[in-house]
C-alpha cells in the first residue's frame, strides 16, 4: 500500500490528533495509508530548539518514508500556505516524491492579494510595495502544476485516477 505524507497547518488546529486521524481515515478509504506527522512520537525533554529539531527529523523522516506528498496549502496566518508545509512540498518535490496539494481558494493569486490587502482592482503592488506576480495561477510559480483540487478528498481522489492510469 502506497504511503501519503499528509503535509499541512492541520497540525495546528487545537484538536490536531482528531484532525489528523480523520485525514488517515480519509487517506484510508481511497487506499493508501496516510502518514501525519503528529504520528511520530517525540520527546519533550531539551530546550525548545532541540525539540524543534526533533520535529524537523521526524518530519523529515515521514517524508522520505512516504511515496506521495499531500498538501493543504491554505493560506495560514496571512494569505501564503504556512512555510513549514512549502518546505515539505520542495522537499520531497526534490527527493522526486509525487507531490499534490491543495486550496479551497484557487482564484488567481493576484486577486486574492487585491482583496485581502483592499488594493485596486489594478494593482501590481501589495501593500508592502513588493511586485505581485501575475502568471494566471492560484500559487507562487514553484507550485505550478501541483495544486489540483480544493480539499483533501477531491485531492485524493485525484491522485487515485493519476494511479489507476499507471
Amino acid at each position: 500500500m502506497q504511503k501519503i505524507y499528509l503535509a499541512g497547518p492541520d497540525v495546528f488546529e487545537p484538536d490536531a490528533i482528531r484532525v489528523g486521524e480523520k485525514l488517515k481515515q480519509l487517506v484510508a478509504e481511497y487506499g493508501f495509508c496516510g502518514l501525519f506527522p503528529l504520528d511520530n512520537v517525540i520527546s519533550t525533554q531539551g530546550s525548545p530548539q532541540a525539540i524543534a529539531r526533533a520535529i524537523r527529523a521526524a518530519n523529515i523522516n515521514l517524508i522520505q518514508s512516504a511515496d506521495i506528498v499531500m498538501a493543504n496549502l491554505n493560506p495560514f496566518r496571512g494569505i501564503e500556505p504556512d512555510s513549514g508545509t512549502v518546505f515539505e512540498v520542495g522537499f520531497a518535490t526534490a527527493l522526486g516524491k509525487e507531490v499534490y496539494c491543495y486550496a479551497a481558494d484557487c482564484r488567481e493569486m493576484i486577486t486574492r492579494i487585491r482583496e485581502k490587502q483592499r488594493l485596486d482592482a489594478t494593482a501590481t503592488r501589495c501593500q508592502d510595495g513588493k511586485i505581485i506576480e501575475d502568471f494566471k495561477l492560484s500559487h507562487n510559480l514553484m507550485m505550478i502544476d501541483q495544486v489540483v483540487a480544493v480539499d483533501a478528498a477531491s485531492c485524493l481522489a485525484y491522485i487515485k485516477k493519476q494511479h489507476q492510469t499507471d
